[in-house]
């Protein structure tokens, strides 16, 4: 009897797990194939999900408020539509479970195109171009990837950054330490153990860096070197069904561009120098 009572409870097991399996299918094959744009406009609400300790693309001030590029870039596009924009902070690793099951219905924060995320989710226009750096203390005397020899790399987990050190291993990860980076939910903590010895490198976008180390009370302390990953594109994630509200975001885009409010929030958070393909086809 007790062997015919663990036969039956196997089988409710993998009874329960067939349904939840299924249950992921149906939320993946919902977002590939449903286009929610009706909806969005009937509510006139969106919902974009983001890490909002990545500045200068989506961060909270001191005060508690929610600034960033993207975070005033996604306004000007859905101003033009009349729908507000509503931001909800997400654990960054599961950015695209968020987006497939209806929590979010776009991720626009600093989001690389990559081969591994253009299979899960749709893309929009590219409207900024990015680096992925080495940040180092100049005092470690690190003054190339080469010299991250056996030493300790930090990277952020679920981003880019983390897939490309995968993605190209002769770079950094047959050197560092254990062959493997240290990772964290968010580069404000990699921040704090670079500063304090912890770690010797930062993997992380040129924006990113850019922004932190100028800010910095001390930003000569820091070197930040580029190497020789593929140049990455932001663009907005959305679910594949969603191809009206895709539309609807690269014309926007694209009206942005050419009535000037894109070269206006350019210059508002990185100065003159943006590499932004949406102006450079003007």
């Amino acid at each position: 009897m007790k062997k015919l009572g663990r036969i039956w409870t196997l089988i409710a097991v993998m009874i329960g797990l067939s349904g939840v399996l299924a249950g992921c299918t149906t939320v993946t094959q919902r977002a590939n194939k449903v286009d929610k744009w009706s909806q969005i406009e009937k509510k006139k609400k969106v919902v974009v999900g983001l890490d909002d300790s990545f500045v200068p693309m989506g961060f909270r001030q001191k005060s508690g408020k929610l600034v960033g590029y993207d975070i005033d870039l996604a306004r000007a596009v859905f101003k033009l539509y009349g729908i507000k924009v509503d931001f909800q902070t997400i654990d960054w690793s599961l950015n695209v479970t968020e987006l497939h099951n209806g929590t979010i219905d776009l991720i626009w924060n600093g989001f690389s195109i990559t081969p591994q995320r253009a299979k899960q989710v749709a893309f929009s226009d590219t409207y900024l171009n990015n680096d992925q750096v080495l940040v180092t203390l100049k005092k470690s005397k690190i003054k190339s990837f080469a010299d991250m020899q056996g030493k300790v790399l930090g990277a952020q987990t679920g981003s880019s950054g983390a897939q490309d050190i995968d993605a190209h291993p002769k770079l950094l990860k047959d050197r560092i330490k254990n062959h493997e980076a240290v990772t964290y939910d968010s580069f404000t903590n990699a921040f704090i153990d670079l500063n304090v010895g912890r770690i010797k490198g930062l993997l992380i976008d040129s924006t990113y860096a850019n922004y932190y180390v100028k800010h910095q009370a001390h930003p000569e302390d820091y070197r930040v070197t580029v190497g020789n990953f593929p140049k990455e594109k932001f663009a907005v994630g959305l679910r594949k069904g969603d191809v009206t509200m895709r539309r609807k975001i690269n014309a926007g885009l694209k009206q942005l561009a050419e009535n000037g409010t894109l070269e206006k929030i350019n210059e508002k958070w990185f100065g003159k120098k943006v590499d932004t393909p949406l102006l450079d086809s003007k």
